[in-house]
């Protein structure tokens, strides 16, 4: 059975595109951009092509085409025209509708497609703060509220973490070991979110540093034998839902106790379970940060 998300509600709508629910009904009725169905109930439901459709109006709108304009043209010369206006266009907006179009199809191909357009005039780098991360920050509150699924979040996060796979290893082919520091990125004992750190793990070896990725759910006992190995080691950790709220505090003192044996060893964090914490109390050895990009700059 194919059970691919193929109508929405209004406020699906207004959740994807951004365009509040009265303003849809507004231009709806006034210049009949939209044609809904209804449910016996006579609820509004919209098809993927709406979708699709109000997406490309939404994005014209926002560069400066008057409505009543939009309205005017034949439904096939709207995405027309949006590929015209995205050629010189500077803003990421298209891309990350088109990502969320291929997601919400689970088509693999429009994604490639969509990053290959934009690899052409972007380092990937730039791509994934530029895009990616703004795509991924719109994916949580559609999953939020009920808008997507899971499965679209999981599809969507495979195939950005195949691109930062991909580009690891062309770095890795390439870039030389240049430095004494040894970062080991790792996530705590049932932590599965790692974008984040494998994008740390990416700008750390494009900078010449040596990078040991153990990736998902390490214990802290896990992390010990590597003391043996280096003397100068940064751990960097990602807390988005683990350590818990009523165990973060635990988990950092037994960090302490445990593995910062002396200066040389230290511990960055990011992530938002942060803000269950004292920041000001963390031992010297220890430094939070809110973004990846505020890590980067430190590397």
């Amino acid at each position: 059975m194919n059970n691919i998300k193929s109508t929405f509600s209004i406020k699906d709508l207004e959740n994807l595109t951004g365009i509040k629910a009265h303003t849809i009904r507004i231009w709806e009725k006034r210049y009949n951009l939209l044609q809904p169905e209804r449910t016996d109930t006579n609820i509004r439901y919209y098809s993927l092509s709406n979708l699709q459709k109000l997406l490309n109006i939404s994005y014209l709108n926002n560069n400066g085409y008057k409505i009543s304009k939009i309205a005017s043209l034949e439904s096939d010369a709207i995405p027309q025209l949006v590929k015209e206006v995205a050629q010189s266009d500077t803003t990421n907006n298209h891309a990350i509708d088109t990502f969320k179009l291929s997601m919400l199809n689970f088509d693999q191909k429009l994604f490639y497609d969509t990053y290959e357009n934009l690899i052409k005039e972007k380092s990937f780098s730039e791509i994934f703060y530029q895009d990616l991360i703004p795509l991924l920050s719109e994916i949580g509150m559609l999953w939020q509220t009920d808008t997507i699924t899971p499965a679209h979040e999981h599809f969507l996060t495979s195939l950005i973490r195949q691109k930062i796979l991909v580009n690891t290893e062309l770095i890795q082919s390439k870039n030389q070991v240049n430095s004494d520091k040894t970062f080991v990125l790792y996530l705590p004992d049932n932590e599965v979110h790692e974008l984040g750190l494998m994008i740390i793990n990416y700008e750390i070896i494009s900078r010449g540093h040596q990078a040991i990725f153990l990736g998902q759910s390490v214990p802290i006992g896990g992390l010990k034998d590597l003391l043996n190995y280096y003397d100068d080691i940064t751990f960097v950790s990602y807390f988005t839902v683990k350590p818990e709220k009523d165990a973060i505090v635990d988990y950092i003192k037994d960090f302490s106790k445990q593995l910062l044996v002396k200066d040389s060893i230290k511990l960055w964090i990011l992530g938002r379970m942060l803000d269950e914490i004292n920041l000001t109390s963390l031992p010297k050895q220890i430094v939070p940060f809110k973004t990846i990009d505020d890590l980067v700059k430190k590397l």
